[in-house]
């Protein structure tokens, strides 16, 4: 039964259309970053970026080697929409993706995240079968037939996503309204809607309407008679996102998933007009190793935003376990942040100054986010290594949590260049949530 509602042959219109909509966005998304500058502020002006701990060898290429990096990006997207050599583009884009998201941290958004095991995911699925360059050189590849897991790992992957987006929003400042309040404070001079924000009872509305968004819209899409509602309110909240919070492709590429949702023979009849629809068999090879990997990674996806439960203390105070865990703007954070360093080498003891090292940006997340400081720590201390010098890494921070009173962050007696760091464990020098 498993085995017959996994390989089911189904119609594969909705993914070769999310391939084109794919396509799009990741050359929007790749042309975009360079046109704006945002490749230049993130990757060229920094001395380094912040990588995820462990990459820290993987720093952007020098001179105008990162706007290049883009610029091939665009056109794997462009060779994914048109579905010329579909996978090898896919694969290159995943792995150039991957890359250009492990390298920094500065500028983090789950999109990103998203982007990438998407990417990935699309590399094994047959999503140039139609429509695409490749059928045109090789006609034998066409098919109009998908084996059913195609759409069940891709629908599985949005209901982790949302869910734990409702999840995580369910605390106190959530609930009470001060993280939307804060949110939007800062929009007032927006035109038109400016004011409209700053209303307590819309940002009441947008508070819970957000969790029950999330929480509900995939149950919603996939249940008949309230598809169409759901189709529609997801319009206006990815729309409205996109507006406010100008969170770049992410709101199109959510909505370019309601393709998943409509019925394959509405979208067959709006997006191929052809009358020839030869399907052939679909061979099934390695049925045991494809369930096997498709559970595997949707465990890893439920148990990775889980694991700041095995973490001491509250994730919004730690950071701990608060990346790839659909996170989503949950807290506003700010702190401040002096780091000093005792040279052991000539017995001194001095305060660094940042603005020789960092960006602004760097400098805010260095204030509030204890593996920006260890990481900062590491590079200082490797930097007076190749001088000869020995030296320890103080910093003293303090931070502010949706608004709340500073409080001191990190114990300032502790050596960071002396510590190491764990994925899975709580750091003993920062210090507790509730401290006085």
């Amino acid at each position: 039964m498993f085995n017959r509602f996994f390989f089911k042959p189904i119609n594969n219109s909705a993914l070769i259309v999310f391939r084109i909509i794919l396509g799009a966005l990741i050359a929007i998304e790749s042309f975009g970053a360079f046109a704006t500058g945002w490749v230049k502020r993130v990757f060229i002006e920094p001395q380094f970026t912040f990588s995820f701990v462990g990459f820290e060898w993987l720093q952007p290429l020098e001179g105008n080697g990162m706007y290049y990096y883009y610029v091939i990006m665009g056109l794997l997207g462009i060779c994914i929409t048109i579905g010329y050599k579909y996978r090898w583009s896919m694969l290159g884009f995943a792995f150039l993706w991957s890359g250009s998201y492990l390298m920094q941290k500065s500028s983090y958004n789950n999109h990103y995240y998203l982007l990438m095991l998407i990417a990935y995911i699309m590399c094994f699925l047959p999503a140039n079968k139609r429509l695409s360059l490749d059928v045109k050189i090789n006609p034998k590849s066409y098919n109009a037939l998908m084996p059913n897991w195609c759409l069940v790992l891709i629908i599985c992957q949005l209901w982790i996503v949302y869910t734990f987006g409702a999840l995580a929003k369910i605390y106190p400042d959530w609930l009470n309204g001060t993280t939307m309040e804060i949110l939007m404070r800062n929009k007032a001079d927006y035109f038109l809607i400016g004011r409209l924000l700053q209303s307590e009872n819309l940002q009441l509305f947008l508070t819970y309407g957000g969790i029950l968004f999330d929480g509900l819209i995939i149950p919603i899409l996939l249940f008949k008679p309230t598809r169409i509602f759901g189709v529609i309110t997801s319009f206006f909240f990815h729309l409205f996102n996109a507006i406010v919070f100008q969170i770049g492709i992410f709101p199109f590429l959510s909505l370019g998933f309601l393709i998943f949702f409509i019925q394959p023979e509405r979208v067959e009849k709006t997006f191929f007009k052809s009358k020839n629809q030869q399907t052939k068999n679909l061979n099934f090879n390695y049925k045991k190793l494809t369930k096997l990997c498709i559970v595997t990674y949707l465990i890893i996806q439920i148990v990775l935003p889980l694991r700041h439960w095995l973490i001491k203390d509250d994730v919004l105070w730690t950071e701990e376990g608060h990346r790839l865990a659909w996170r989503m703007m949950l807290r506003a954070k700010t702190g401040v942040c002096k780091v000093h360093i005792f040279n052991h080498t000539y017995n001194r003891n001095f305060k660094v100054k940042l603005n020789k090292y960092l960006t602004a940006k760097q400098q805010k997340n260095l204030a509030t986010k204890p593996d920006f400081m260890w990481q900062f720590a590491q590079r200082l201390k490797k930097e007076y290594a190749n001088k000869g010098d020995s030296i320890s890494v103080y910093i003293y921070s303090k931070v502010s949590v949706n608004g709340k009173p500073y409080k001191t962050f990190i114990d300032s007696k502790k050596d960071l260049a002396a510590t190491s760091w764990s994925h899975f464990k709580h750091h003993p020098w920062i210090l507790p949530s509730n401290a006085p």
